[in-house]
Parts: C-alpha cells; structure tokens; sequence
C-alpha cells in the first residue's frame, strides 16, 4: 500500500510507499488548479505512476489532494496539541516514527486515510470533480418514501477512489497488515459518522414529503474518534497456524480470551480499534523521534507534570492588548475597547 506524503519531506526526496500522508510545506503547495496546472500539483506531490495518472485524469483531485494534506496534518496537530509528542512531523523524526510500528504510527495512517476519504466526499458534493457528483443514496430503506435533495456527501464514490488510489500492500508481514488496518479503520470512521438530514414538505408542515441528504461529520469531530480510538490503541504480536503456516494478528488485551484479527485471505478486519506493535518512547528528552518537551508551553494544573515529564515548568508573566467588551452597532460592525491584560505563560524546564 502507498500512501501518498503527510509529514513534512524535501520536495527532492522521493516516498518509500511504507509512510502515511506526508503533508509538504503548506506554503509550498500552489494554489493555481486551472487548465493543466494540476498537473503540476500531482507531479510535486511525489506520488507513484497509478496515483499520479489517476491524480491528472480529474483536474479537482490535485486540489482534493492538498486539501486532504493539509487538514488531515492540522487536525494532527490539534488533537495532540496537549501531548508529549505534538504531532510533530519535520523531516527526520516523521520519517524515524514511521519506521517504527507505535501508536503514533497507527493514528497517523488512520487520520490521513480519513482525510482523504473526507475530502473526496465533501469535493464531489461541492461540484469540484468532474467524475462525481451529488450521493444519490439508492440503497436506502423505504426509498420510494424520500425524495432526495439537497446535495450528499459521495462517501461512495470516495471509498472506491481512496482504496484504488492506495492500492494493495502486501499481507505477508505483520507491520504491512497492521498500517493496512489502521488505514481501513480511518476509513471506516468516516462511513460509521454519516448522518441524514431532513426537511419536510407538505400543507401546513404535515410532512407528506421529506427531502433528505447524506452529510458526513465535521473533520474535528472525525480527529476526536480517531484520537480517542489512539488512547486505546491495542498492541499486537503475530500468531503462526502450523497446519497452514499463515499467520494471524493477536491481542493481549485479554490474556485469557484472545481474539485474532482474520487471517491473510482477509483484507479488513473486523474491529474498530488501531493497531500498534511496540510501546511508543516517553518523547520527553531529545531523540531521533522527537525535539522532546523543554521549552514546550503547558498549562498549568492541566498538563504542565506530564508534558514536562517531572522536570517543573518556567512561569512568565507578559502583558496581551486585545478587544473586549465589544458590542453590536447599527449598522453593521462591531465596536470593541481595546484592554490591556497580565498573562502567565508555561514553558517546560529543559
């Protein structure tokens, strides 16, 4: 499986097809996807033959693309903005991650596979792809009773896109198997949050008639189950049936009653949970993984004792001028005071 680039890389380096979305410099990425211009887009994205073709052959995939990049990296950020390891993706300590099979690891190739598959959905819905368009939801019950409007989210059309655009990988070892789960099950996230929406038609709002849609949930909302599913993260080792010699992913979850994932003949498992290999490092002190956590800012009585790893904090006091006590004016802006404020900053000890 190939996924293409999420983390920060050189634009000169070339992908080894093991690394989950790698976002490039957001203030690298062109804007321009007019004519053949996207062309260009696809090919900076460092993105094999089959993605590259399939990249060109629609000119709102390349911008669907970069849109995928760089949310699927900020929202990244936001869920681990309170953590040790900050999701921190700049050249070698994303590239020494994802070399390695921890929990990091799994929610970075769940969060870029979401990513995708979200803004896929959300383009073809907005009428920026020439090869989709509005969900048209056939197979919905009691069908004959809706009559579909408004425009859905094609989460159809962007699950067989994404599984095509990142192709098989091969099942014969235990970390291929497990970044391919953590893909599917970013992808699965997605389709489990649909939501239908609504509006009745009829006399006097009797609702005779509904005009229903399919809309996916909020991205932020998607990175909240994607990080809660990391804080639970189950960690694997593999199993060998001596009869076949295939072998199968167990947990030790439950010493007493392990399950095993399908075996090799299958290609998505049936649980819901990502999956790490290893224990992930403290990231407290410099590593190849990490810059650690000296310097870092913290909130005091939140985070400050497990961000900064024991070693206490550094409290600064700064002054902040902003807006406050603003009020509404007719007609129409807003009329604020300008308020000068003493801020205590948090700043772990090195």
């Amino acid at each position: 499986m190939h996924l293409f680039s999420f983390g920060f890389v050189c634009l000169s380096s070339r992908l080894t097809g093991n690394e989950p979305l790698s976002v490039l410099p957001l203030n690298s990425l062109p804007e321009e996807t007019t004519g053949r211009a996207h062309y260009k887009l696809c090919d900076r994205l460092k993105l094999e033959k089959k993605q590259r073709k399939m990249c060109r052959r629609d000119p709102g995939v390349a911008d669907t693309l970069r849109e995928a990049i760089i949310m699927s990296a900020l929202e990244c950020q936001h869920q681990f903005r309170f953590e040790r390891w900050n999701c921190t993706l700049e050249g070698r300590h994303r590239a020494n991650i994802l070399k390695r099979g921890f929990k990091e690891t799994a929610f970075l190739y769940a969060i870029s596979s979401a990513g995708l598959t979200h803004a896929l959905a959300k383009a073809c819905s907005a009428g920026r792809m020439e090869r989709c368009t509005c969900d048209e939801a056939p197979y919905l019950e009691n069908r004959k009773a809706w009559q579909w409007g408004g425009c859905g989210d094609n989460l159809k059309y962007a699950n067989k896109f994404v599984k095509e655009f990142l192709g098989k990988r091969s099942n014969k070892d235990l970390r291929a198997r497990v970044d391919t789960h953590n893909t599917n099950v970013g992808m699965k996230v997605i389709k489990v949050g649909v939501e239908t929406t609504c509006k009745c038609h009829g006399v006097s709002g009797s609702c005779t008639v509904q005009t229903c849609w399919r809309q996916l949930l909020p991205f932020h909302e998607i990175g909240k189950r994607l990080k809660q599913r990391y804080e639970t993260s189950v960690k694997v080792g593999s199993s060998t049936n001596e009869a076949t010699g295939e072998g199968d992913i167990s947990t030790g979850r439950n010493q007493q009653q392990q399950h095993s994932l399908p075996g090799l003949s299958d290609q998505i498992p049936r649980t819901m949970d990502l999956l790490h290999i290893e224990d992930s490092p403290s990231f407290c002190k410099p590593s190849k993984y990490s810059a650690g956590t000296a310097a870092r800012k913290c909130y005091k009585d939140q985070n400050c004792d497990a961000i900064c790893c024991g070693r206490g904090h550094n409290t600064q006091s700064r002054e902040v001028t902003g807006p406050c006590q603003c009020q509404v004016r007719w007609c129409c802006y807003v009329e604020c005071k300008q308020c000068t404020q003493k801020e205590e900053v948090y700043t772990c000890k090195g």
